[in-house]
């Protein structure tokens, strides 16, 4: 969530939320990034034993696992 809200700052107002609290060079800022990157590997990663859909074998067709109409 941490990621969405900075890109969405970044997208709207040019800024970081890390620059915004005044931290644009701290270890902090950086700690914190390499923390969501980190954990959005390990999402990746680890996806399909956590997705109820892809434990099921419900590929969808690249659909999303939506039903065709």
């Amino acid at each position: 969530m941490i990621g969405g809200i900075n890109w969405l700052l970044v997208g709207l107002l040019g800024k970081d939320i890390f620059t915004m609290l005044g931290w644009e060079t701290s270890w902090i800022a950086k700690l914190v990034y390499i923390v969501i990157g980190l954990s959005a590997a390990y999402l990746i990663f680890s996806h399909k034993n956590d997705c109820k859909m892809c434990d099921k074998g419900m590929s969808g067709g690249g659909t999303g696992g939506m039903k065709p109409m």
